[in-house]
């Protein structure tokens, strides 16, 4: 139970989903690394670094003090679910890209050969 209500442990696995280290949201909050090491093992964050810290990583206060691991796989589920309703598919974008580029190349094979001809003819 101790750990749902572990604040600091929580502003580390958000720091952590965000692919951010100690030292960017040290620099970010004008503290030292060692500091939010220190954030980081605290079960309580005073309210104004809890309100800067949120800020930082993009969440809100109560994100922070509610947050779970289950709530983001949710998070990650329901995204999946919206890009499958949305027929976005990945490879089908990659096809187009490719032959998008087969075309640029083949106009430019094709303007490299009226230049030799016209080479040639001179």
């Amino acid at each position: 139970m101790a750990e749902t209500l572990h604040i600091g442990r929580k502003i580390t696995k958000l720091r952590e989903l965000r692919g951010m280290k100690q030292e960017a949201l040290a620099a970010e909050l004008g503290i030292s690394q060692q500091a939010v090491s220190k954030i980081e093992q605290s079960a309580d964050v005073e309210d104004d670094a809890l309100i800067k810290i949120a800020k930082i990583l993009g969440v809100t206060v109560e994100g922070i003090k509610h947050f779970t691991e289950d709530s983001v796989f949710n998070n990650i589920n329901n995204f999946h679910d919206h890009s499958v309703q949305n027929n976005f598919n990945p490879i089908e974008k990659i096809v187009a890209l490719y032959d998008e580029k087969v075309a640029l190349l083949e106009r430019l094979l094709a303007s490299e050969r009226e230049k030799v001809e016209l080479l040639k003819n001179k």
